[in-house]
């Protein structure tokens, strides 16, 4: 599962929060540490010197005494014994010779004879006395030889250590929450002009005009909305361009084809005439379709139409010229902002290319979520798969597995695909298990409700 927030600006703000998080820590363990070990070393300089002071102290006081001196100095840290008979030192590691050397250094000349003992206990006992206040994890035990057979043994109870104190934790969380509020404010000024640009190009890939984009944020987010601008209005113009261009070469067309229809009734040869008229009839048929599909989604305003009302009257109009159709609606409406004739023009030539290719048309119209889907189903003979993609392309048809006599230019579903991409849809064909194409036209629902 990816943790990774979706979105730039939230993607910024992590990053930066986590950043400051890291760094923070990192600052505060440097520091941590480094203090940790200065306060270590002046702690062992405390208790080494204390451990010798105390040594000497005792071995001045007189020897019946020294118990309950001893006693008296013992704090909640510090425990002070007094031991006598023979002493051998106890083995000793690294550290512990060093600072059993430490208090020896410390101890007068005529007590620095005697060798003193050190013993970390890592395990200690609880001191038993009234002025423990915790229970403790390490200790240090000094033995220091002061008088003869006597030795004073010092334990000190190293005392837990500190946490790390609130306010570095405060600071730490006031750094973060500043961070990321001026990450936020960094993160809107990039993101939301790339969400306009996002949506103004989703908007032109539907077909609809896209929105003239301010220049805003930093330099690179101004550079790319201003050549998105530059492109749509060069697009635009080449597509206004083009729609006066082939609206002046279809009336162009028209005028000599109807020219050549009134020349050809002064064709006497019968014969010839019905070829002529023939080859009228296809030129202007692929004159018609060429303009349709190079129109595609023209200048019609789009409007709120019932999309099963405009389905059953297209099949109602086909069942009139005695075509094989028939129509599966739900009883519910299908309320759908579109360019209506557009929407007519495509179904019709899916369901007029069903009856050609498969026999009979089988329509049925189908709510998913967020789309609409019109399904034509035939009973013909399909199309391979490698070829269902290619069967779109301008003027491509299969006569090897469809009908030969049927005619058409190849611009059908040229045409369709055209129109359902210009409503932010699509079209796809399918072999059904059962025999006979399915063609699937989906259109969005997204302004459905209005």
């Amino acid at each position: 599962m990816n943790l990774m927030p979706r979105t730039l600006g939230t993607q910024l703000v992590a990053v930066t929060a986590a950043a400051v998080l890291l760094s923070n820590l990192a600052v505060a363990a440097w520091f941590e540490f480094g203090t940790e070990r200065q306060n270590e070393l002046a702690l062992m300089d405390r208790v080494v010197d204390r451990a010798a002071s105390t040594a000497m102290l005792l071995a001045a006081i007189p020897e019946k005494s020294r118990a309950a001196a001893a006693e008296k100095l013992t704090t909640g840290i510090w425990t002070f014994s007094i031991h006598s008979g023979p002493y051998t030192p106890a083995p000793m590691d690294a550290d512990e010779i060093k600072l059993a050397a430490r208090v020896h250094a410390l101890l007068p000349s005529d007590k620095a004879r005697y060798p003193v003992s050190v013993d970390k206990l890592n395990q200690p006992p609880q001191p038993q006395t009234r002025a423990a206040i915790r229970t403790p994890s390490r200790a240090i035990q000094f033995t220091v030889p002061v008088v003869g057979n006597t030795q004073v043994i010092a334990t000190f109870y190293r005392p837990e250590s500190s946490p790390w104190p609130t306010e570095l934790f405060v600071a730490a969380m006031v750094a973060i929450v500043a961070a990321s509020i001026a990450a936020a404010y960094v993160a809107r000024r990039v993101t939301r002009p790339l969400s306009e640009l996002a949506s103004a190009a989703s908007i032109a890939a539907r077909g609809g005009p896209p929105p003239h984009l301010e220049e805003s944020g930093p330099l690179d987010v101004r550079e790319a909305a201003r050549a998105f601008n530059a492109m749509t209005d060069e697009v635009s113009r080449t597509l206004e361009s083009q729609r006066q261009l082939l609206s002046a070469v279809g009336h162009d067309l028209r005028t000599p084809i109807t020219a050549m229809r009134i020349s050809l009734e002064f064709v006497e040869d019968e014969e010839l005439r019905d070829r002529l008229s023939h080859n009228l009839d296809e030129l202007q048929e692929l004159t018609e379709a060429v303009l349709s599909a190079a129109r595609g989604t023209g200048g019609e305003l789009k409007r709120n139409i019932d999309l099963s009302a405009l389905i059953e009257s297209i099949c109602a109009d086909l069942d009139d010229l005695g075509e094989p159709v028939s129509c599966r609606m739900e009883d519910e409406p299908a309320p759908l902002i579109c360019r209506p004739n557009e929407i007519r023009r495509a179904v019709r030539n899916l369901v007029e290319n069903a009856v050609a290719y498969g026999g009979k048309a089988s329509i049925h119209l189908a709510k998913g979520d967020g789309s609409y889907e019109i399904m034509v189903d035939d009973e013909g003979p399909g199309i391979p798969v490698e070829d269902q993609h290619r069967v779109f392309e301008p003027f491509v048809r299969l006569e090897s597995s469809r009908n030969e006599e049927t005619g058409g230019t190849g611009l059908g579903l040229t045409l369709v695909k055209a129109i359902a991409e210009g409503h932010g849809g699509g079209v796809t064909l399918e072999n059904r298990a059962e025999g006979g194409l399915r063609a699937r036209l989906r259109l969005p629902r997204e302004a459905a409700a209005a």
